[in-house]
């Protein structure tokens, strides 16, 4: 299974087709927020499902704020992560996913793509594919051996 993550598109959902058809055959898209609209209409153009979830620039979107999931035998927490502090630390988003018993948190907020691993949990965001931002990129979440495997990919514009 091949997971498309993407987060803060802002607008920019031509960049995130582009992500998508440079990512090649993928299971699911999760869209972590800030451009769900652009979520929306990936999911209308390409016919994709995707899990989404609204970030602090999604007003008003009806979509819950958080998912917990279990994904490919996988306990999945997906969320923008602006609710957590991540751009200061993980701590309350990991506090978050040990109540939620998750082994993989989605999030963006901070647009700078990281890999991380505490305790067990795996944490990924995808970066960003806003208009104009210096570094644009997407993750891959693949589980070829069983086990989690992610990737931050760049997108050149």
């Amino acid at each position: 299974m091949r997971l498309l993550v993407l987060s803060d598109t802002h607008g920019n959902y031509p960049l995130a087709i582009k992500a998508l058809e440079m990512a090649g055959p993928v299971d699911l898209i999760v869209h972590c927020g800030d451009g769900i609209e652009d979520a929306r209409l990936m999911e209308e153009i390409t016919g994709h499902r995707i899990v989404k979830v609204p970030g602090n620039c999604d007003l008003h979107a009806p979509e819950p704020h958080e998912v917990a999931s279990v994904i490919s035998g996988h306990k999945f927490f997906i969320t923008h992560g602006d609710n957590y502090n991540v751009k200061g630390c993980l701590s309350l988003l990991h506090k978050k996913a040990f109540t939620e018993n998750a082994r993989i948190v989605l999030y963006g907020h901070t647009h700078i793509g990281s890999i991380a691993e505490h305790e067990g949990i795996l944490y990924v965001n995808p970066g960003c594919l806003r208009y104009k931002w210096p570094k644009t990129s997407y993750a891959i979440l693949s589980f070829d051996s069983g086990m989690p495997q992610a990737q931050i990919i760049q997108v050149n514009r």
